[in-house]
């Protein structure tokens, strides 16, 4: 059977984590930062886990990740 190809948009923007769950960046810290407060500018630093939900479809755009 020929190879599966990985998105491009998918490598790029997710990691995998070593129990399988997927990390990925914070969103909304690009602009605007002046009508957010202290407290929701604190909370979007770093990096989140997906939901389960989520991770499904992703998995299925990195085949071998």
């Amino acid at each position: 059977m020929s190879k599966l190809k990985t998105k491009s948009s998918a490598k790029k923007r997710f990691k995998f984590t070593a129990s399988g769950k997927i990390k990925k960046g914070q969103a909304g810290k690009r602009h605007g930062m002046i009508k957010r407060s202290n407290e929701q500018i604190r909370d979007l630093r770093g990096t989140s886990t997906l939901s389960g939900s989520e991770t499904q479809r992703i998995k299925r755009w990195m085949p071998y990740a």
